[in-house]
């Protein structure tokens, strides 16, 4: 049996290492998804940027993650709502769901080969509990989300577990090592410096500089995207501040080829704690299963074997005959209080850890959120998030306070949208599924297909349809297309990008 993570198989791609003195904006140290998402992004907006990783890029947890790409936090969403009140709560998933978004557009923009794919996903009732029991727990969580405008609904029976469950409409999951590779090579093309075995050593403590390889970089603004944040210039007794208030737990994941078509393809949690999680992918010939749990503090398990074991056993459970082939674990970070901390540190220093279990997605809004502070844009997320938070008053109208945030980052790309473009009318426009990407569809008065990118070149918002004048208006900062994608108003400067049809 394999004793290593799915992502880590293929052929990988490589980056030198640092052999000279860098002057630059901005540093990321920390190839996963955090830095490398957080470098791409501010490569867009145009800043002279360095990343270093101290080994190779997705070498880390990231490389170890079972890639559910989710905007349900960890932490149920009845109990964030018992502890940071509705509005808070909303903010928590929106950051998620801006995540999330943002990985499926920059796939879509970058096209990026990664195996992406739109799967529903399930918080299921676990199967050593009594179902009655747990329904109306799972009932409250349903109604909460869908008060809060996510597409989700209560079945009473989730398919292969027969058990109740909330389901999500429009998941993601990809193969995250080619996400990132793709993102990587974006950074150099957009001008962005990449290092690989590359480690940051010494902070200076008079100026902005650090140590790395024996060379010195200086820059305006650093963000540690390391699992745990390194010190930096963060006085020790900070640092140690924000370390009470992790822990750390190890998990466990095991991989098996199941028959073709056998479980649908999706993804599932379940409500035990530690919870236990799957992900099924489609393949040639036979289709394949991940399962995850068996989480306990690190260095707090004697008998790590066992917790392979037990898993193996579930996974038999489940699928007999499953054929497992490898097994790896990986490490995540819990908080205090169930939310990450992301924020400045330091003057021109940012972190971001404690993500849980939903990293992939925590990490993209993370980079978000450096992005917005290098560029100076109010973050809706950042005093609910910052690393020195504290108690948000109750009356904060989180919708109303951010109604100037482009907002439709969070909310559009991964809203229900049809793939059967046989119901387009003529003259009708519609965002929609191709292929398992989102497009902007439109049919001409001839009946001829017009499918195009609904990503606006500006600065990435979803556009929308306008009916009245068959037109794709940006909802972000109101750029406008014809229905055939070409620019009718800035601040765009180019058309929208025409999609083939396969």
């Amino acid at each position: 049996m394999k004793q290593e993570p799915l992502w880590q198989a293929g052929r990988h791609i490589s980056f030198p290492p640092l052999k000279h003195n860098l002057d630059v904006e901005v540093l990321v140290i920390g190839g996963g998804i955090t830095g490398i998402t957080a470098a791409y992004l501010l490569t867009k907006a145009g800043k002279k940027v360095a990343l270093v990783e101290r080994k190779r890029l997705v070498s880390g947890e990231t490389s170890h993650t079972s890639a559910h790409v989710t905007y349900p936090t960890d932490t149920r969403l009845s109990a964030l709502i018992k502890h940071f009140g509705k509005d808070h709560a909303q903010a928590a998933w929106d950051a998620q769901s801006a995540g999330a978004n943002q990985i499926a557009a920059a796939i879509a923009e970058e096209d990026i080969q990664c195996e992406l794919r739109h799967v529903p996903g399930f918080l299921y009732a676990a199967l050593d509990t009594p179902a009655e029991k747990e329904a109306p727990h799972l009932v409250e969580d349903f109604q909460a989300a869908a008060d809060m405008g996510f597409d989700v609904s209560y079945v009473q029976s989730a398919p292969w577990v027969d058990r109740p469950a909330v389901r999500f409409a429009n998941m993601l999951k990809l193969h995250p090592r080619k996400y990132l590779e793709g993102l990587a090579q974006c950074i150099v093309s957009n001008g962005g410096q990449v290092y690989e075995e590359s480690e940051a050593t010494g902070f200076a403590e008079d100026s902005k500089s650090v140590t790395c390889n024996g060379h010195r970089i200086t820059y305006e603004s650093v963000f540690i995207a390391t699992h745990v944040p390194l010190q930096g210039k963060t006085g020790t007794m900070s640092a140690m501040l924000l370390q009470t208030k992790l822990s750390l737990y190890s998990t466990y994941m095991v991989g098996a080829h199941i028959a073709a078509g056998s479980l649908p393809e999706a993804l599932w949690w379940d409500t035990s704690d530690p919870y236990l999680y799957l992900r099924v992918d489609r393949h040639q010939g036979r289709d394949y299963l991940m399962v995850g749990g068996e989480d306990h503090k690190t260095g707090q398990e004697a008998d790590t074997e066992g917790c392979y074991t037990r898993l193996i056993q579930k996974v038999l459970q489940l699928v007999p005959g499953a054929e497992i082939d490898r097994r790896w674990s990986g490490q995540v970070i819990e908080t205090n209080d169930g939310l990450p901390f992301i924020g400045e540190t330091e003057d021109g220093q940012y972190v971001a850890t404690g993500f849980s279990g939903t990293g992939t997605t925590w990490g993209t809004a993370a980079a978000m959120m450096f992005r917005d502070k290098v560029l100076g844009i109010a973050n809706p997320w950042q005093d609910l998030l910052s690393v020195n938070r504290k108690p948000l008053a109750e009356t904060w109208d989180y919708l109303k306070e951010n109604k100037d945030y482009p907002y439709y980052l969070v909310k559009g790309l991964l809203a229900g949208a049809s793939s059967d473009l046989n119901q387009l009318h003529m003259g009708e426009g519609r965002l929609m599924r191709s292929n398992g990407r989102k497009v902007a569809a439109y049919r001409k008065e001839d009946g001829t297909l017009c499918l195009l990118s609904p990503v606006c070149p500006h600065l990435g918002c979803t556009v929308n349809w306008n009916i009245a004048e068959k037109s794709w208006d940006c909802p972000c900062h109101g750029s406008r297309f014809a229905a055939t994608g070409e620019l009718i108003g800035g601040p765009a400067e180019t058309p929208l990008e025409a999609i083939k049809e396969a």
